[in-house]
């Protein structure tokens, strides 16, 4: 049975993290020093877990008092295209709102644009390269 799980306890950010590790470092190929940063250390995260196998993350984080910032999110290569993203960006939406924010902003791949249409999230910016992956800014207003 999935668990949803929401805090940046040790155990929630190793499974975090080699979740991370897996789909952005050996999948995609972006550099450790590049996929991990600063930000790790302060940031809550959303973990989805299969008992002790991490399903799927997104890392908590604002861009200022009216932002949400999703970032960081992933879900296990054996789990993509059965909704566990949708349901799981539905959940932080929700905890955003619950938290007072009235936006949200993120940077897409451009391979994930059209999931992120389907959750109500519109193109921002023309392409740009972040990470060595062509993205672009979508934003969604959550109120």
């Amino acid at each position: 049975m999935m668990q949803l799980y929401f805090g940046r306890e040790d155990w929630i950010q190793q499974a975090v993290f080699a979740l991370r590790r897996s789909v952005f470092v050996d999948e995609q190929g972006i550099a450790p020093e590049l996929e991990f940063d600063q930000k790790d250390q302060f940031c809550h995260y959303f973990l989805l877990a299969e008992g002790q196998v991490p399903i799927a993350t997104i890392r908590y984080q604002s861009l200022d008092s009216q932002t949400i910032q999703p970032d960081r999110f992933c879900v296990a290569k054996n789990y993509r295209k059965q909704g566990i993203g949708r349901q799981l960006l539905a959940a932080y939406e929700q905890k955003a709102i619950t938290d007072g924010f009235c936006w949200s902003v993120l940077s897409s791949e451009i391979a994930a644009i059209g999931f992120y249409q389907k959750c109500g999230y519109e193109i921002l910016s023309p392409p740009f390269e972040e990470d060595g992956i062509l993205c672009v800014k979508m934003g969604k207003n959550l109120c």
